[in-house]
């Protein structure tokens, strides 16, 4: 499949216009015209990269890739290392941010809700970004983080009462924390991120919602791995997710 046509794709799919990002969506490194073989994985790492010239892929397919808002420009060091590995290999970097936290199919929250077993009832912002469902019978707090901690293979870390029981769950999945204060102004019992920081403590000692760090890494896995099975579906190319481990 032609490069620029299936940039084109992706970005019809995922709808890329529509959003305002911290970085560039799509085609960030270009490499051969012609994609057979796709590597997709999280983080555009260094160790993904080693991994994608093994598997002979033509393009990389990730979550995370570079040119981040207020980063540094100068290309030094590990930024220099990585894009002369895809550009003396000619491989393509492909990357996705907010578009892919939000489509309703393939994206992170839809994919983590699948992954939980949580089908979607509403949302609580007109981005798909804070995806809220219900349990069947109000449960544990400690019942419903081992069943995060075990579908993610991640020892998740709760902040609220282990005995409490909660029915109503919103989540977000990566750096999602700031959302909180919308779970708890909406009246959600748990709200689900990657991360946790220092004032997400006192906002659930002060309110009614309780919050759930599941890991950043472990939440993300699942919308590039889901974008890439529909592409691999749809078109000529084969693909293939590689996890690159990483504890955040």
């Amino acid at each position: 499949m032609e490069l620029n046509l299936l940039v084109n794709e992706i970005a019809n799919y995922l709808q890329v216009s529509q959003f305002q990002d911290y970085c560039p969506n799509g085609l960030q490194v270009e490499g051969r015209a012609e994609v057979k073989h796709i590597v997709s994985g999280v983080t555009a790492s260094q160790a993904l990269i080693d991994a994608a010239i093994a598997a002979k892929a033509d393009a990389i397919l990730v979550h995370h890739g570079y040119f981040w808002r207020g980063e540094a420009a100068e290309i030094t060091g590990p930024k220099r290392q990585r894009l002369k590995k895809l550009l003396s290999h000619d491989i393509s970097l492909l990357a996705y941010h907010l578009p892919l936290d939000a489509h309703p199919v393939v994206g992170n929250n839809a994919q983590l809700g699948k992954v939980l077993q949580w089908p979607i009832l509403r949302y609580l912002d007109h981005k798909n970004m804070l995806p809220v469902t219900e349990l069947d019978a109000p449960q544990p707090l400690a019942e419903l983080v081992a069943h995060v901690s075990s579908q993610l293979g991640r020892s998740a870390q709760l902040l609220g009462d282990p005995a409490r029981l909660v029915r109503s769950i919103a989540w977000c999945t990566g750096a999602a924390q700031s959302a909180l204060p919308q779970a708890v102004a909406a009246g959600v019992d748990v709200f689900i991120s990657g991360e946790v920081s220092e004032q997400t403590w006192h906002t659930v000692c002060e309110s009614q919602t309780a919050y759930i760090a599941a890991g950043h890494h472990a939440t993300e896995r699942y919308g590039v791995q889901a974008l890439g099975q529909w592409l691999a579906e749809t078109f000529a190319i084969t693909h293939q997710f590689i996890e690159i481990e990483n504890p955040v």
